[in-house]
């Protein structure tokens, strides 16, 4: 049985703000299509919520409650609980993450 995908509040401002971002320093149509191959990867949570790996950031600190699955550069980062896959963070994987996830994680 497939499972339930969320995004939470901050996942979808993320994805708000990387495809402004895109769409004003390069073009709409790359923003729409970063945007959506974001999309379908959080889709293919629905199937195979286990594939992603643990965040090394987390790991650190002895934290797997959190996976992480990549459109590169962008990381989506999500946990699972029962049948539902929340998205917590997506964020581009260049960035110092260690901040962000730490706020993000104890907002959720």
């Amino acid at each position: 049985m497939p499972f339930t995908v969320r995004l939470t509040h901050g996942a979808r401002a993320d994805l708000r703000s990387i495809h402004a971002y895109i769409a004003k320093h390069d073009s709409q149509e790359s923003a729409d299509y970063v945007a959506g191959e974001i999309l379908r990867t959080v889709t293919t949570l629905q199937k195979f919520p286990q594939r992603g790996g643990f965040p090394p950031e987390l790991l650190e600190v002895e934290i797997r409650a959190y996976r992480q699955v990549l459109f590169k550069p962008y990381r989506i980062i999500y946990r699972i609980s029962e049948e539902t896959v929340y998205v917590i963070v997506i964020a581009d994987g260049r960035r110092d993450l260690n901040s962000l996830l730490l706020r993000r994680l104890h907002e959720s």
